[in-house]
Parts: structure tokens; C-alpha cells; sequence
């Protein structure tokens, strides 16, 4: 346990996410009772700050190796730290509480690379992570201790770093008697599978490939930049999928993969976008309407298709239970129904759980558990040799 953080039986703690799709920073303030597994979560108040058109891009640059510099990393750890800091600060002043009732901020960060394999060729390039948005700028901003930087401890013992969310699945999700995916959908999809009344070790989960990333560099580039996503799945519902594209798209080894396994945009990030529109062109689909709403059904088969391969051979699956943003794409949600026949699809809103802030009240939970000094990853997930304490703390004095 960190200090005296250990006796505490409750915290008031703010979880900060910033995901791969990039559209904001989250702020959930959660009340948290007892620790580890048995902990009980309170959302208070969520806040999400949005991230503009300007910073969305230069953070795209920075999650490519063409247009990225170390200059440009290094500036951006430390301004993102900021506006951390400040969608902290709005949170709390948005639920009228007092800064002194806080204990603790944890900070997910901005991934802006992720290598979850060493390279065979290249003896530099290990197994590794990396999140910005420095944790002592929020620290100092904040006048609170702040935990962070999660993943690269998962991977010191041989994890992948990802995915985390699993953790605060177990604890937020499980139920006696129906089996349940969770499926969050942000920039990247990501499932965790629960089995009935699941243990730790019972808990499957892995990256199931683009969330909405796709969709929202189609959007963009179809748009030419006046929109960034497809909101409600208005623009995809007006198409009809070509399956020549969807079918080319699915041929992607890392959809063949054995979990588990973890990606981002180094695999499917604006490179990739770019690749789906030039197939779409080669292929004759020029409705700007169906080349959206193939990028929709690409993101739905995936996930299903994941399932089908990984998941259903060895879990009940009664529900599947969506989060994210694409939660709300109604277009999305009706091809996964399709591509899932006999299985029920949700989202969290539906079980009275806020679909936005799902990622940052499960990274609340993460840093209560370090604090704690609880192990906070999920082996049986991330593929670790075994369960360690994921963060680092910075002090605000």
C-alpha cells in the first residue's frame, strides 16, 4: 500500500481516458468502496473534454512513422499533461465538489504507439509501449497524486500491456448466471468474455481489431474533413455494403491471430484508411454512402468474426454487451445484430451504465488498486506470466 491509502476503505477517485479514437479526454469521478475484486464502483460525475479538429490531426501524425519526431513526442507528453489536468479540474468543478475531496487521479494517457511483440530482426525494438500525457504536469496542475503509465509493467512480465479494461470488466460485469461480452468499441475494439459467475484466470479478452477507427478516417476523408465520424451511423445507413471490400478487408492476418493479442494504429490507423478507399476505388464502389457503410460492416464482422473463432468454442455467450462510441451508431449495432443472429445485443446505457465512461471508471479502479498495492492485471488476458501492480505515482508537492 502507498502511504496511509491502504487503511482507506473509500476513495473519491477521477479516472482520466483518452482513446484511440481520439474525439476526447474522459473525466469520471467515482466513488470507490473497498479494493481489489470486490470493490464497488459509484459513478459521481463524468465530464468529457472534447479534443479539436487541430490536435485530433497533429495526434494522427504523431501515430505514424512518417510524420512523427521525438521533438514532437516530447512536446506533446508535456501539453497533453495539461489539458489532463484540466478536464480533471472541470470534472470536479462540474459535480460541485471541493478539490480537497478527491484522493486521487488516474490517467490512462494517449497511446500513440504500441509494439506487442519484440521484433524478430531487430534486437532494439522489444516488446513496449507508449502513453504521453505526463503525470507530473497533472500532478502539479491538480494539486493531487496521480497514477499512471499502467501497461509497461504488465509487459515487464511478459504481457502485451493490453488490453486492461478486462480488470474493471470482472468487477463491473460479472454475473451468476448469464455469460457476457463486453464489447467496448472505441478507435480499436476490444472484448472481454465472462463466463458465468467467471474467476480471474476464467477471463478471456483480446483485441478484436478497428473499432471505429475506420469508419471515422472514411467519414473524414469522404467529408473532406468537415466531418469526424458518422453520427447515429446516418451516413452508412443510407449505403449498401459491398462484400467484395468487406471480404478483401477480413483478409488481414491479424484477424487469424490466437489471442492473446492487442493492436492500435500502427495496424489500422490512417495508413489503413487510406488503403480501404484505394481498394474501394479499384473495386468500382464510388457511392460515398456504401464505401461508409462497408467500413461499418468491416468493423461489425470483425468483432463477430472474432467471436466465432476465439470465444464461442470455449464461453456461453447470453449477452453481448457494447460501450464506447460506437454504441451509438445505431447502423453498427444492426450489422453486428446480423452478423450475431440469436444473440443479444446491448449497451451499458441499458443496464444503467453510462456507455461514455465505462474506460475511465475501470482506470479509477486501476489506480485504487495500486494504491492498494493490488495486482491490477489480468494474466489470463494480456498473456503476463503472472499478476503484478500496473502505475507509477507522481506526488503534487
Amino acid at each position: 500500500m502507498i502511504g496511509g491509502f491502504g487503511s482507506k476503505q473509500e476513495a473519491v477517485v477521477i479516472g482520466l481516458m483518452s482513446g484511440t479514437s481520439l474525439d476526447g479526454i474522459d473525466a469520471a469521478i467515482v466513488h470507490i468502496d473497498g479494493s481489489g475484486l470486490t470493490a464497488k464502483a459509484k459513478l459521481l460525475h463524468f465530464h468529457s473534454e472534447p479534443i479539436e479538429a487541430g490536435l485530433r490531426e497533429r495526434l494522427k501524425q504523431l501515430c505514424t512513422l512518417e510524420h512523427s519526431d521525438v521533438a514532437a513526442v516530447c512536446g506533446m507528453n508535456a501539453y497533453l499533461g495539461e489539458r489532463f489536468a484540466e478536464a480533471a479540474l472541470k470534472a470536479i468543478e462540474g459535480a460541485g465538489l471541493k478539490r480537497e475531496r478527491i484522493d486521487l487521479v488516474s490517467s490512462h494517457g494517449q497511446t500513440v504507439w504500441h509494439i506487442p511483440e519484440a521484433s524478430e530482426d531487430d534486437p532494439y525494438q522489444g516488446k513496449s509501449t507508449l502513453q504521453i500525457g505526463d503525470l507530473s504536469v497533472i500532478a502539479k496542475r491538480t494539486g493531487l497524486p496521480v497514477v499512471g503509465d499502467f501497461r509497461p509493467a504488465d509487459m515487464a512480465v511478459g504481457g502485451q500491456g493490453a488490453p486492461l479494461v478486462p480488470y474493471g470488466d470482472l468487477i463491473l460485469f460479472k454475473d451468476k448466471v448469464k455469460g457476457r461480452i463486453l464489447q467496448n468499441i472505441g478507435g480499436i475494439g476490444n472484448c472481454t468474455a465472462l463466463a458465468p459467475d467467471a474467476r480471474p484466470k476464467d477471463v478471456f479478452a483480446f483485441d478484436t481489431g478497428p473499432g471505429n477507427m475506420i469508419i471515422d478516417e472514411i467519414v473524414f476523408m469522404l467529408s473532406e474533413g468537415r466531418l469526424t465520424y458518422d453520427d447515429e451511423g446516418r451516413w452508412a445507413s443510407q449505403g449498401t455494403p459491398d462484400e467484395r471490400l468487406v471480404s478483401e478487408c477480413m483478409s488481414h492476418p491479424y484477424f487469424e491471430m490466437e489471442p492473446p493479442k492487442s493492436t492500435g494504429r500502427e495496424l489500422f490507423g490512417k495508413a489503413y484508411a487510406v488503403r480501404f478507399a484505394e481498394a474501394a476505388e479499384r473495386l468500382g464502389v464510388s457511392r460515398k454512402e456504401d464505401i461508409v457503410a462497408s467500413a461499418a460492416l468491416f468493423t461489425a464482422r470483425s468483432i463477430a468474426d472474432s467471436y466465432k473463432r476465439f470465444v464461442v468454442p470455449k464461453v456461453q455467450v447470453d449477452e453481448v454487451i457494447v460501450t464506447g462510441g460506437g454504441a451509438r451508431n445505431r447502423t453498427l449495432l444492426n450489422y453486428l445484430a446480423r452478423e450475431l443472429p440469436g444473440r443479444k445485443i446491448l449497451t451499458s446505457k441499458e443496464l444503467g451504465f453510462d456507455d461514455d465512461a465505462k474506460e475511465a471508471v475501470i482506470f479509477a479502479l486501476l489506480g485504487n488498486d495500486f494504491m492498494h498495492g493490488i495486482a491490477n492485471n489480468l494474466p489470463s488476458a494480456t498473456g503476463a506470466s503472472r499478476p503484478t501492480v500496473m502505475g507509477k505515482l507522481a506526488l503534487p508537492w
